[in-house]
């Protein structure tokens, strides 16, 4: 269950930072949002990144699903936005969608970068297709976070390594992706776990890279289980294997 946290929406006028990470550049400043449905998570970016007289990012708010996410981008007007891919409310494509005329706003364009534990190709081209510039994961250190918002910020696209060529091969191609009718039956949340049972996970490694409890991902992978009409985990491994999900 979502834990939304009350988004600071001052938005005060840019000051002068200090030097950028690594780089030496005085006066280098973004303000950012934090959009992510882990409260914990947020704490750890902020507390990484958002030290701004060190790396010149300013967190100027915080939302934990797409209602709490349209409402305070559009209040805070950030220049980047770090969105999760799988939140409450339809996604971070659903965020994408709706702020599309903030994106579009010739003079103070909002920018998006994906922050997400999911490096699956579809999660990688849906919001690459909803106007994101970028998608890391979270396995990304600090330092080149803030790095990846400044090239945002700056209209650069950035992604993670491996994930471009996904962007690539879709792009490059004019025939639109396969419909999986049996893989369009799970929510974001249940694909996230069937990958990582299919890659050999064990339960409490998966609660722990998805900061739920192993009661819920056992739940999700009944879930998984019951849709797909498989019995086991090894079934359910070979089922996500001949589709490429791992």
């Amino acid at each position: 269950m979502s834990d939304p946290t009350e988004a600071d929406t001052t938005a005060e006028a840019a000051q002068e930072a200090g030097p950028g990470p690594g780089d030496g550049t005085p006066g280098r400043h973004v303000r950012v949002v934090l959009v992510d449905d882990h409260r914990m998570f947020r704490t750890g970016v902020q507390a990484e990144i958002g030290r701004t007289d060190e790396t010149g990012v300013e967190v100027v708010g915080e939302a934990a699903d797409v209602d709490q996410a349209v409402t305070v981008i559009t209040a805070t007007r950030p220049e980047v936005v770090l969105l999760d891919v799988h939140l409450p409310g339809g996604g971070g494509v659903e965020v994408l969608r709706r702020c599309a005329p903030l994106m579009g706003d010739a003079e103070r364009p909002v920018r998006f970068l994906a922050l997400s534990v999911s490096d699956a190709a579809e999660d990688v081209i849906g919001v690459i297709r909803g106007g994101a510039r970028g998608y890391v994961t979270k396995t990304i250190t600090g330092t080149d976070l803030v790095d990846s918002i400044f090239r945002v910020q700056e209209g650069d696209a950035v992604f993670s390594p491996r994930l471009a060529g996904f962007v690539l091969d879709a792009f490059a191609s004019t025939d639109a992706p396969p419909v999986d009718e049996d893989l369009d039956r799970l929510t974001q949340r249940e694909r996230e776990v069937l990958r990582l049972i299919a890659r050999g996970y064990a339960y409490k490694e998966i609660a722990k890279q998805l900061f739920i409890s192993v009661k819920t991902v056992e739940s999700h992978v009944s879930a998984v289980l019951r849709k797909l009409q498989l019995s086991n985990r090894h079934e359910l491994t070979r089922w996500a294997t001949a589709r490429r999900l791992v």
